[in-house]
């Protein structure tokens, strides 16, 4: 390494060529990274459910979970398994460790329940889904006063056009009841047509259905063969045709019944400033770019409400709920004026030590460093989200040592007048190449067991690791290549020809140097001659530091509690409370809320 070292002092145009290479990497490498709140997290698990209509909780336990449990028992790496059964169906959640291949395991259990032949007949088919965390970056309320079905059918629409924008093909609806067409047979007209329940049932059944039949082959072509009569709406239903006979006529399922095009039967209200609602949530998908996507769905919220547009009918209205891109902004905007401002005061603060084109060309190399980190971040899948940026925060001063021990180095160097030029690049690097290489490879040693870690955990540490990672391996290439280059050309000063900068210089380094010898030199003395002294009291402070903890004088939380924009109040009612009761609660402490 010696070798390099001196080989690029001694060529500054290759020296420069990778400064340039970084530079372009980084600014390329940063326009094309994902930007995101959090990363996707993959989770070792997956979820059974199975819909029974009319089943009650305890058939669903005896009848669906308690087979499924017992045919995924002994699946190998299974952790734990929990289970819910409720009206109309039922959940298993099967945990795996987090040592196991996810992909392998959730394969396993769609194989064990696939084969699981017992299950009632009436049930659905079990529905398999992996687990994964990802984040609900936008939230929409589409509300206003209108009736139950505008407004789920709206929502829908405002759903599909939310999918067809960028970053929107996860958008899910909440709060709404699924519609349900309901036929509510009268007894007195089944008699009057002498019909029966079954009679209904047979010929909804029978003429409310999409059938294939094959295909026929002829010489002009193939001709699909298909029926197409499924009902969907109440007109269709009801007219369906029942019996058709010459002395009564033709009996349609609306001479004998009543069909209502409504909403499953489930208690259920949502409501955003008092007014009827349905909320659209956009779910993160596998490629983020969390500005640009919100922008879209800003715009797109900016038409709806406009009734120009026709997107809305009267009376309605789309508003935000919330939007991660605003603090992901500023996240970035920290970001940026903390390196400029960092920056800054470090040239500023060098400059009182050193002459200003060292001061110059290490903020140069700490800038360098960064972009050349972050050239390589999306070879290693990192992303901008808040990881990611706490990591660049938390490096910034690692970076910063190296560049500066360097360029102070080659600088003492040519002031002492021992050498100057390329000469004094080259000693002054190499002299302290071995303590900055191995103390930047101790710091990448306590970072790298984070990315070794297994199950979700990793999804997150591998963020900050890589970030660590590169940044000071970037470091270390601009710091023994790059900033020596810069340098070769310093030359000593003439102290006949000293300014007021170098006079102040003087004065802050003479500062310095008698704090050095008039305090601290005395302080080490003493405490290298009291050896034993000196290593009881810091077992004494070690010691102490730990003490607080242990009594929770210091509090210990690994993830702080920050204060957020959302209030959430969750109210629970005994087992049975009817629907009406829960709603006279909800209005009082909305009544509380607004006075």
């Amino acid at each position: 390494m010696m070798g390099m070292v001196s080989w690029f002092a001694k060529n500054a145009v290759a020296a420069n060529l990778l400064m340039v290479v970084a530079f372009l990497g980084g600014v390329l490498s940063f326009n094309e990274m994902e930007r995101e709140m959090f990363p996707v997290v993959p989770v070792t698990g997956a979820s059974v459910s199975v819909a029974w209509n009319g089943a009650s909780p305890q058939d669903v336990e005896e009848q669906i979970i308690m087979r499924i449990e017992e045919a995924v028992a002994d699946i190998d790496g299974l952790d734990r398994m929990t289970s819910i059964a409720y009206d109309s169906g039922g959940v298993v959640n099967i945990r795996g460790r987090d040592d196991i291949d996810m992909m392998e395991f959730v394969d396993e259990i769609k194989l064990r329940v696939d084969q699981i032949n017992n299950l009632p007949r009436a049930a659905f088919e079990p529905q398999v889904s992996r687990w994964e965390q990802r984040d609900r970056y936008f939230g929409m309320a589409v509300h206003g006063n209108v009736d139950d079905l505008t407004l789920k059918r709206v929502a829908d629409e405002v759903r599909d056009d939310i999918a067809n924008l960028k970053g929107g093909e996860l958008a899910q609806i909440q709060a709404v009841l699924s519609e349900e067409v309901s036929i509510e047979i009268s007894e007195d007209a089944l008699r009057q047509y002498n019909l029966s329940f079954s009679d209904v049932a047979r010929a909804i059944s029978g003429n409310s259905i999409n059938s294939s039949g094959g295909q026929v082959r002829s010489s002009v072509g193939d001709v699909a063969m298909t029926t197409r009569n499924l009902a969907n709406t109440q007109a269709q239903f009801e007219n369906i045709i029942i019996r058709q006979s010459s002395d009564q006529g033709t009996i349609r399922v609306g001479d004998v019944a009543e069909v209502i095009d409504g909403f499953e039967d489930a208690d259920l209200e949502a409501s955003f400033n008092n007014r009827p609602t349905a909320f659209v949530f956009v779910v993160q998908p596998d490629k983020m770019d969390i500005s640009t996507y919100a922008q879209g769905f800003r715009d797109y919220i900016e038409r709806a409400n406009n009734p120009a547009s026709g997107i809305l009918p009267d009376g309605m209205q789309i508003d935000v709920l919330w939007d991660n891109s605003v603090p992901f902004q500023a996240r970035m905007t920290l970001i940026m004026e903390s390196a400029l401002l960092g920056a800054f005061l470090v040239m500023l603060v060098l400059i009182l030590f050193l002459r200003p084109i060292v001061a110059f060309w290490v903020t140069i190399g700490i800038i360098t460093a960064f972009a050349g980190g972050i050239m390589l971040m999306p070879l290693l899948g990192v992303s901008w989200n808040v990881l990611s940026t706490f990591a660049v925060l938390l490096v910034i001063g690692v970076i910063v040592d190296d560049a500066i021990v360097v360029g102070e180095n080659i600088h003492r160097e040519v002031e002492s007048g021992r050498r100057e030029g390329i000469g004094a690049a080259i000693v002054g690097t190499q002299m302290v190449l071995k303590p900055v290489v191995f103390g930047v490879l101790t710091t990448i040693i306590a970072f790298a067991p984070w990315a070794l870690l297994t199950g979700p955990t990793r999804s997150f540490t591998q963020q900050i690791t890589f970030v660590v990672i590169v940044s000071l391996v970037f470091s270390i290439i601009e710091c023994m290549f790059i900033l020596p280059a810069h340098l070769a050309h310093m030359k000593k000063q003439d102290k006949a020809k000293q300014g007021w900068l170098t006079k102040g210089q003087a004065r802050i380094a003479d500062s310095l140097l008698w704090f050095a010898n008039n305090l601290y030199k005395p302080a080490l003395e003493w405490a290298l001659r009291l050896r034993y002294a000196t290593i009881v009291l810091f077992f004494i402070i070690f010691g102490f530091a730990i003490a607080l903890l242990q009594t929770r004088i210091v509090p210990f939380n690994f993830m702080p509690e920050i204060e957020g924009d959302l209030v959430q109040v969750t109210i629970e009612l005994p087992e049975g409370t009817p629907f009406s009761r829960t709603l006279e609660v909800r209005d009082q402490l909305r009544l509380g809320i607004d006075t």
